[in-house]
């Protein structure tokens, strides 16, 4: 992953990476939070803790800082795709993917609401990673499914549609955790609500794909 930086040597130090990793942490809290638009670079320094021109070493602009967080969002959260397996019982990949996905909403709440952000303004820092690397890999796995359905597996589905269902019905968890934990008042609001959505959403998805198939 190429990043702009203000100070690249050939070989980074320790503490340069250590000081890259607190300025990243930073720029998610206040990107989480105000979006991409609403971010300072003074904002992002003085969470971090730095003065910012110490920051701008690291870090030349806010667009570098943004599209580093977004990169690796996008590779934590589609290694779980990457993983469905032609070869494999359909349903344990699906029940394994949809119990990823809502993990990931429940640890890494500041990264999807990043990437929410990011969408709803356009995606226009990152529109060639979903043109290009994104598509390609929901492509892949598209055939995967289709493959499930030809082999009477599944029943026949759009692929792409229920891979982004699954996205919409997991990230929600995420991007609306305020509505969530109100909704479910406080003894339902606990970290076991991911477990209770988990046991939902597999009942939801697996019913749905399995019914009538001749597995």
């Amino acid at each position: 992953m190429a990043i702009p930086r203000a100070a690249k040597t050939q070989r980074r130090t320790r503490i340069q990476e250590e000081k890259e990793e607190l300025i990243l942490e930073a720029a998610l809290d206040v990107f989480a939070v105000h979006g991409f638009r609403g971010t300072t670079i003074d904002q992002i320094a003085e969470v971090a803790g730095m003065s910012k021109p110490n920051l701008l070493y690291y870090f030349r602009t806010k667009e570098a800082m943004h599209r580093a967080l977004i990169e690796r969002v996008l590779e934590n959260w589609l290694e779980p795709l990457r993983a469905f397996d032609a070869e494999g019982d359909p349903e344990a990949e699906v029940r394994s993917y949809i119990r990823r996905k809502l993990e990931m909403a429940r640890d890494f709440p500041r990264e999807s609401r990043l990437f929410a952000n990011e969408m709803l303004q356009g995606a226009p820092h990152i529109e060639d990673v979903l043109k290009g690397p994104l598509k390609k890999l929901v492509d892949e796995k598209a055939e995967v499914i289709i493959s499930w359905t030809e082999a009477g597996k599944i029943v026949a589905c759009d692929p792409r549609h229920l891979i982004f269902s699954i996205w919409s019905t997991t990230q929600h968890y995420a991007d609306f955790d305020v509505q969530v934990r109100a909704v479910l008042g406080e003894g339902k609001a606990a970290t076991d609500r991911f477990a209770d959505a988990a046991e939902f959403l597999e009942q939801f998805f697996i019913r749905g794909l399995m019914a009538g198939a001749k597995r």
